[in-house]
């Protein structure tokens, strides 16, 4: 019989969506507020692989990642997903901009073999964590590099998104150490 164990901390980032860049410097200081000191940011990446957001997000979105610099207990992921929706609606409100979504902010982690993302959006590849909120293996660690899955987002399969990965990946491995 397994015994269980509880598993190692993980590595916490947050993925960005906006049309409007100007406003990543407040979001990204309330996820500091929340989340403690950020280690590691992508560059801003154009959102072009799917209009899904242009309705309610607006055009010419931009994608900006950032991890954190402390570790989490991955079963927190559930947690911090209804915080940043609940952060998503605060910043509805406050924005003085004219979208029905300003901002998408989607959590996830990265461990030693995959990536997670938090959503949620049922399928039959997301488990079911608690809440209504689903985990979701978005990339598998494998042969010295991430891997995507079939059901991978085609945007998680960008060099842009992979190099970001890698990079919180190794600084992930050194705070192991």
């Amino acid at each position: 019989m397994g015994e269980p164990t509880e598993p190692k901390p993980v590595k916490l980032f947050t993925g960005l969506l906006t049309s409007r860049p100007e406003i990543f410097s407040s979001v990204e200081e309330e996820l500091r507020a929340e989340f403690g000191p950020a280690d590691l940011e992508s560059e801003l990446i154009p959102f072009d692989f799917t209009d899904y957001y242009s309705e309610e997000m607006g055009e010419d979105i931009k994608r900006k990642f950032i991890s954190f610099e402390e570790l989490i207990d991955p079963g927190d992921i559930a947690d911090i997903k209804l915080n940043t929706n609940e952060a998503e609606e605060e910043f509805s409100e406050e924005l003085d901009v004219d979208l029905p979504r300003p901002i998408n902010i989607d959590p996830g982690y990265v461990g030693q073999s995959k990536m997670v993302l938090a959503t949620t959006k049922n399928y039959s590849h997301r488990i079911y964590i608690r809440s209504g909120i689903y985990a979701e293996v978005t990339f598998q660690y494998k042969d010295g590099s991430f891997r995507a899955l079939q059901w991978t987002y085609p945007d998680y399969r960008s060099e842009e998104y992979l190099e970001f990965f890698e990079r919180v990946r190794t600084r992930y491995c050194e705070q192991l150490n």
